[in-house]
């Protein structure tokens, strides 16, 4: 690559094919953006200009910025993904369908220790709708050597997982399980609630079941939810801190482990996860505070189980970090109340 600094009076056709490393207004009007091939018609602009015009020259081995974005962007892109047009040589990555992304932390930073390649993406596992930009590409530089982005090809090649993944939700048959639940107003918001929760992850609610706190009535409504063909299932109510607790003692009845009892976040601490290894079925419990809120980690939890990823104690542990789900954390819950959304690029 070549830098040229050109004077007034010396732009010719031999800048044809080069690179201008900045904005340039012509005294016509309008606009040559940094990054712009000049063309034939460019040059008659920049001869009217009265001052230095700084253009690259590439060589053959280099690759320009929106080609080398592009290109980067390509290998990104999975199902649900796609990449848009190159803006200010940047390549915006946006998903086309509900799911949770899934980010490769270690290979998006070996990628980007290949300078001057940009990768940068949002936080891993987060739930999102068509049109959310989930990521992004750009080279610093007006050009980029292609032995370096070829690097960056082989690490994404060879990786066992992609930088970027988006994981569908899957349909689920929910069976709703509460002990000691109100009737009245509280009731109808609880199923307001978990309805419209479910029915976003584009799944339905088999049935809502409210029962005595009898362990064995827990436990045989379960299976028989279970045998009905539920494939996940919520249970309400009950006090976690009570190792008597009917719900909990439940567990045991149909055959299941409790993965974690409580959680390092709040609201939503006195969550717990249960899991039937028999048939491979999480029991997710909401916390009080769940049934009614979309900020608890019920709903941090609850887009990986939709995603039919298997949640583990480390996972439950793991929400410590950035466990303080006060309202500058929103942005990491589901919008219950949106399908899609339109991200427009910036200028």
């Amino acid at each position: 690559m070549q830098a040229l600094s050109i004077e007034p009076g010396q732009v010719g056709e031999h800048l044809i094919g080069a690179v201008l490393t900045h904005a340039v207004r012509p005294p016509g009007g309008g606009v040559l953006r940094k990054g712009k091939v000049i063309g034939p018609e460019d040059v008659l602009k920049l001869a009217q200009l009265d001052r230095q015009v700084h253009v690259v020259v590439l060589d053959s081995h280099d690759v320009h910025e929106d080609d080398a974005a592009g290109r980067l962007a390509n290998l990104v892109v999975g199902a649900g993904l796609r990449a848009r047009p190159p803006v200010q040589s940047r390549v915006n990555i946006e998903v086309t369908q509900k799911g949770l992304i899934r980010v490769n932390a270690p290979l998006v930073d070996r990628i980007n220790s290949l300078a001057p390649i940009g990768l940068f993406t949002m936080l891993d596992r987060v739930p999102v709708v068509p049109g959310k930009i989930v990521a992004g590409v750009k080279i610093a530089t007006i050009a980029v050597d292609a032995s370096v982005l070829g690097e960056a090809e082989t690490l994404i090649a060879s990786s066992e997982s992609p930088p970027l993944e988006l994981r569908p939700f899957l349909p689920h048959r929910v069976a709703v399980v509460v002990t000691e639940m109100p009737d009245g107003r509280i009731r109808d918001r609880f199923e307001a609630s978990v309805r419209q929760k479910i029915a976003w992850y584009g799944s339905e609610i088999q049935g809502i079941a409210y029962l005595a706190a009898d362990s064995e009535v827990v436990a045989s409504a379960i299976d028989a939810m279970v045998e009905a063909g539920a494939n996940l299932v919520l249970v309400a109510g009950g006090n976690m801190m009570d190792p008597l607790d009917p719900t909990l003692v439940a567990m045991d009845g149909i055959g299941a482990s409790v993965v974690r009892l409580g959680a390092p976040a709040h609201p939503g601490s006195m969550f717990w996860l249960g899991h039937i290894p028999a048939i491979d079925l999480p029991v997710l419990n909401l916390a009080s505070c769940s049934m009614y809120s979309r900020s608890t980690v019920a709903d941090l939890v609850l887009p990986w189980v939709m995603a039919g990823e298997a949640v583990t104690e480390a996972d439950i542990a793991g929400l410590g970090y950035g466990g303080l789900l006060d309202r500058s954390m929103g942005w990491r819950f589901p919008d219950y109340q949106s399908d899609s959304v339109d991200e427009p690029d910036e200028e």
